[in-house]
């Protein structure tokens, strides 16, 4: 076995975190490519012992106050269950079948993902958690759908084939071969039953705009990131509302190798993951939590065409639970920006559930808590905070729009009337609702200059950030000023457009001062006329969905007519509603990412 071979077999036995990372180290910084099959079945190891059926306690009281123990990892164990990885691909894939071939073949990936598939256990639900390792294939013949891929990956990197990788998406697995990684092929499923399409390419998937493949913009790992794959895949749950703190701290360390090595500089999702466990449990001396997440945000913009969702909602999670609720508002809206770009699909039961739960449950406790007591001036005295409901409703109103299922229902309307009702008439008119296409038209350009203000339009746009828009409007006001000669200290004003006056802090997230240098600078001349024509200004927003562009004379009217809304949002949309359990839902269900307390 040429793998463990090449490890330090004095690091052995594993018995806490530190023993771990070191073992991570030596196969990522390695002159070889780090290997799979190794990581994943020490990472698997610890993991597993520690959830399923947990036995392991620490043995020494003092233990609790240094580095937390974990179950002793012991060379033998790892050794065995290597060898036997390596015998099950080896001898089931004969490769003097496929000649002198440098790089794999659909054949070939098939054949792989068919000795592991064919391995499997039948009588359980591949879904729940603690099945994504090598280690759960080789001790129980359980594997979920991510863990089916990267065992793929790593038995075709047994058998010498380094052009086999990963591709992520936010909710599924395939991989990509050849020389230069230009065939795609299914490894293993995804839904509610056991429908055969391994073998074949993603691109129905992504000609049908389904966000399973998130139009052709997935995370193509290099063997690098395909550890980081596995580490940010690793779940400390111990159940619903519990964790094993010692599989959330090696998780964290491993994350934050990753990380320095420049390995998750790519990867939104394991970012976002990093950012939950440091929210939890921050490192001295590292970024906090919150950065992280508007790291996930910049790279998902950067280099996938900002087409994954979880990236805001992770931000938008972390702003709900800080009580920071027009900034989660926000969040959600440019969350909803990223799925107007998708036609829904029955495959897209995830992300269909994190936007309901959105709707239908935290966005109604927001209202239900900033309706009582002090709270209840804040952000329902906010046209901005309407303006971001009504474009996180307009993305999954547009969502739905050339779908071959219906997106919205009676059991979507009542939250969504319950919560506009909220915001007196007087907020709800100062959103200046525009229809799509008429920032386009010469006709209506006098019209867009007369309400000027911040565009809250989608975010999908990456060139044009709000601060850019600002300053443009704010340049554009102090033009017209000057040409009717109106208040002396409009020049002061002109100067100060020229330098970079606003936050852009506080333009991205709303964290700090809108000005550059605060309230000081606020208090001069042109900070203060700066300040008095951004305060004047009303929030535009364009809808994109027909069934917000018909909403929007009742949105603003005086008095909502919250029966017509009602009929108007589920119009051609009407769908039985049923409850179901999670044990109701059957195979394929994939349980839902837990917060973790």
């Amino acid at each position: 076995m040429a793998g463990l071979r090449q490890v330090d077999r004095r690091i052995f036995p594993l018995q806490d975190i530190s023993s771990v990372v070191r073992i991570f180290r030596k196969e990522l910084e390695g002159k070889s490519e780090p290997d799979l099959a190794l990581l994943s079945i020490i990472a698997g190891a610890v993991e597993n012992s520690m959830t399923c059926n947990r036995t392991f306690t620490t043995s020494d009281e003092n233990d609790v106050f240094g580095e937390p123990k974990i179950p002793t990892v012991e060379y033998n164990i790892v050794d065995a269950l290597y060898s036997k990885f390596h015998a099950v691909i080896k001898g089931a894939v004969d490769l003097t079948l496929y000649g002198e071939i440098k790089y794999a073949t659909r054949e070939l990936v098939k054949r792989v993902s068919d000795v592991i598939w064919n391995s499997l256990t039948r009588s359980y639900y591949k879904d729940r958690a603690h099945l994504q390792s090598l280690y759960s294939y080789l001790t129980g013949n359980k594997l979920d759908c991510f863990g089916v891929a990267l065992a793929v990956v790593a038995g075709c990197q047994v058998l010498g084939f380094s052009d086999v990788h990963l591709a992520l998406s936010e909710d599924h697995a395939w991989v990509i071969f050849g020389e230069h990684g230009e065939h795609t092929a299914e490894v293993t499923w995804h839904g509610k039953g056991n429908e055969d399409k391994r073998g074949q390419e993603i691109n129905p998937g992504v000609n049908s705009r389904s966000w399973l493949y998130v139009n052709g913009y997935p995370v193509i790992c290099s063997r690098h990131m395909e550890v980081a794959a596995l580490v940010s895949a690793i779940n400390p749950s111990l159940n619903m509302t519990n964790d094993a703190i010692e599989v959330a701290l090696l998780q964290q360390e491993l994350l934050w190798l990753l990380y320095d090595l420049g390995h998750l500089s790519r990867y939104p999702m394991a970012i976002g993951n990093l950012a939950d466990l440091e929210e939890i449990s921050p490192s001295p001396g590292r970024p906090p939590c919150s950065t992280l997440f508007q790291e996930a945000i910049l790279c998902a913009r950067k280099h996938y065409n900002n087409q994954h969702v979880y990236p805001y909602t992770y931000q938008a999670g972390y702003f709900y639970r800080h009580n920071m609720y027009k900034e989660a508002f926000e969040s959600w809206a440019n969350a909803s920006d990223v799925i107007r770009q998708y036609n829904y699909s029955r495959d897209d039961e995830e992300i269909y559930k994190e936007l309901m739960e959105i709707a239908n449950e935290l966005i109604p406790h927001i209202m239900k808590v900033v309706s009582s007591g002090h709270s209840a001036r804040s952000i329902l005295k906010d046209p901005e905070c309407f303006a971001h409901l009504l474009r996180f409703y307009d993305g999954i109103c547009q969502w739905e729009e050339g779908s071959q299922t219906p997106v919205l229902h009676i059991g979507w309307a009542k939250p969504l009337v319950n919560t506009i009702s909220k915001f007196d008439a007087e907020v709800r008119t100062q959103v200046v609702i525009l229809g799509r296409g008429l920032i386009e038209s010469e006709d209506n350009k006098d019209d867009m200059k007369e309400v000027g203000g911040d565009l809250l339009n989608n975010n999908n746009d990456c060139c044009k950030t709000r601060e850019g828009d600002l300053i443009s409007s704010l340049e554009s006001k102090v033009k017209d000023c000057k040409q009717v000669g109106l208040h002396p200290s409009i020049e002061a004003l002109t100067a100060a457009c020229s330098e970079r006056i606003l936050n852009r802090d506080f333009l991205l997230q709303g964290g700090g001062e809108p000005f550059v240098g605060g309230s000081e600078f606020a208090g001069t001349s042109s900070g203060a006329e700066v300040l008095k024509i951004e305060t004047a200004l009303q929030p535009k927003l364009i809808l994109h969905s027909q069934k917000m562009r018909g909403l929007k004379d009742l949105l603003l009217a005086e008095k909502l007519n919250t029966h017509a809304i009602s009929l108007q949002l589920t119009a051609q949309s009407q769908v039985q509603v049923g409850k179901k359990t999670r044990e109701d839902q059957g195979l394929g269900t994939r349980p839902k990412r837990t917060r973790r307390e």
